[in-house]
């Protein structure tokens, strides 16, 4: 409760301060106006998680690096971390931290923005990988995430027998606005 309050706090702030503006510790300033206009997905909540969700595909390809937290090379938490850094955010780095962060959705309830965590391949119990959920169909739960293997990629967990039985949890972070509901 104490930490999504404070994070309602500063989202308002960074709000109506513009989206421009980043706080301190950001590595980069991504202005809403520079974007490119997401296309209309009926499976986006909204457009500051369809805006998010098309910049953090811009990373696509990016290598992975331990502890990386800039495009030069993202760890996974690094990777979720800048992306919403960019966007005024200000979240805990670790996969693990992270993972302590928001509301716990089931996943008949994950939508696009939602955060997906896994355990690491070394990590028997606790957290240690995050993705961001980019898209959900009947077939697919969609999501972006810097990978060992492959650095910035997608995958699908729903197709996924190393994503599936290293699942954990998810949570759906406020973005600032009225209740997300999925749009038919």
């Amino acid at each position: 409760m104490r930490v999504s309050l404070i994070f309602c706090l500063f989202f308002l702030g960074t709000y109506s301060a513009g989206f421009g503006q980043v706080i301190k510790d950001s590595l980069a300033v991504v202005p809403t106006d520079s974007l490119v206009k997401p296309p209309k997905d009926s499976s986006v909540v909204n457009d500051k998680v369809a805006s998010i969700i098309s910049f953090a595909k811009t990373f696509l390809g990016t290598p992975y690096h331990w502890g990386g937290t800039t495009p030069s090379g993202f760890d996974c938490s690094g990777f979720i971390n800048y992306i919403f850094g960019s966007f005024g955010f200000s979240l805990v780095r670790t996969s693990y931290s992270l993972a302590e962060l928001g509301e716990t959705v089931t996943l008949s309830e994950i939508q696009p923005g939602d955060l997906m965590f896994f355990r690491g391949s070394s990590n028997s119990g606790g957290v240690g990988h995050v993705g961001m959920v980019i898209e959900v169909t009947p077939d697919a739960i969609n999501f972006i995430h810097s990978s060992t293997n492959k650095g910035v990629t997608i995958n699908n967990f729903k197709t996924s027998k190393y994503y599936i039985s290293h699942y954990v949890k998810s949570k759906r972070l406020d973005y600032g606005v009225s209740k997300q509901v999925k749009k038919n």
